[in-house]
């Protein structure tokens, strides 16, 4: 088996999207499928390991510089001719993912679609002048429906954004869900020393941490009446994003400390060194930190976005609320804080589930629907 993989954006960019690309990547690698990567160019790397990337002339999103926008040139027709792809995954296809579709079609190459990131909802974050990006939903809306019916099958990371899909008018869509690492996020990594950098000194304190991008809807903003309110409580930022400035001038005053971008075992080391993961978030189609920092044996409390009602057990796991509420916020990370042994129960109880969610199980999920598609685009051939 051959797999193309388009993707809007990879490394050296880190996000949830490049972390389930390289992962899908890692897992058909172990099972001896090989693939190219076609993504704009982000920087000079050519490979992710032994893996070919077709790296596409891009320029920065003038709303969002740390994206870029890839444009699709015949170089690529010729890449993917000599590829000789049996199946396409295109994630979320847009300005690299469309063209490139176009081609596959022309190939009759089977494609697979994934969801990814909600634009349509996504555009209330921008504005061009005075006017908010806001009023092209509907159009992002229809052009989503029409990208994704393009494909011959799609698939959603979570129930509540199949049922989102659908909606759309989607047809064909299956569940992709998201698993962890469960060795590579694990209680044992917990250390001393990064507890002391997290926390400034004070490692007695009650460690709040987030995990991903510093931007406008992850809403971190929301955090700070439990530090007001909640005595002998830190938050600890790991990432980066263009919220950053913002947000460190609004924190300044209080107990936050900003990690900056953390990868491998200090990571690992940052999740299981806190006592509770926070993720106010706005908008998510599932939410991978979430599962990552509950294998890292921490109780959660998080808005209920994307897949995160799917997999924190309220009162067991931890506790969710919606979107915005604020003192849903405080009353959560206070029920879980008040109480240490019932926070090492809770954080005990997530470990538990983590580890029941094998990615291995759920790529190989994605590689039997590879081979279905595959095996039923040979059928039509035959027919004709």
């Amino acid at each position: 088996m051959r797999v193309a993989i388009v993707t809007e954006t990879f490394l050296p960019k880190v996000d949830g999207i490049v972390k389930v690309t390289c992962l899908l990547l890692d897992h058909l690698r172990k099972r001896g499928i090989d693939a190219l990567v076609i993504a704009p160019r982000y920087g000079e790397s050519a490979h992710y390991q032994d893996v070919p990337i077709c790296c596409l002339p891009s320029v920065s999103l003038p709303l969002y510089p740390e994206a870029r926008l890839g444009f699709a040139t015949f170089t690529l027709y010729r890449e993917l001719a000599a590829f000789k792809p049996d199946i396409a995954h295109l994630f979320h296809p847009v300005m690299t993912g469309i063209p490139t579709m176009g081609m596959l079609k022309w190939m009759d190459v089977p494609t697979v679609t994934s969801f990814h990131l909600d634009y349509a909802r996504l555009a209330n974050q921008f504005k061009v002048g005075l006017f908010d990006l806001g009023f092209a939903r509907p159009l992002i809306d229809e052009l989503t429906k029409s990208v994704f019916n393009w494909s011959d099958y799609s698939l959603a990371p979570s129930k509540l954004i199949q049922r989102q899909m659908r909606q759309l008018g989607i047809d064909n869509v299956g569940l992709w869900r998201r698993g962890v690492d469960a060795s590579a996020f694990h209680p044992r990594f917990r250390s001393a020393q990064m507890r002391m950098e997290m926390t400034a000194g004070n490692p007695d304190d009650t460690v709040l941490i987030y995990v991903g991008r510093l931007s406008s809807e992850k809403q971190l903003e929301h955090i700070r009446p439990a530090l007001e309110r909640l005595p002998g409580t830190r938050l600890v930022l790991v990432g980066d994003g263009p919220a950053r400035p913002a947000l460190e001038q609004f924190y300044a005053d209080l107990p936050v400390t900003f990690m900056g971008y953390l990868s491998g075992e200090r990571l690992s080391q940052a999740y299981a060194s806190a006592d509770i993961f926070v993720f106010p978030s706005r908008l998510e189609t599932f939410g991978l930190v979430v599962i990552e920092a509950m294998a890292a044996g921490l109780p959660v409390a998080a808005s209920r976005v994307g897949g995160v009602a799917e997999i924190v057990s309220e009162g067991a796991t931890g506790y969710t609320f919606a979107s915005g509420d604020t003192e849903a916020i405080v009353a959560g990370i206070s029920k879980i804080a008040s109480d240490g042994e019932n926070m090492r129960r809770m954080g005990a109880e997530a470990r538990a589930y983590a580890e029941g969610q094998s990615w291995d199980a759920i790529m190989d999920e994605v590689i039997e629907l590879y081979a279905s598609l595959i095996a039923e685009r040979r059928r039509q051939r035959v027919a004709v």
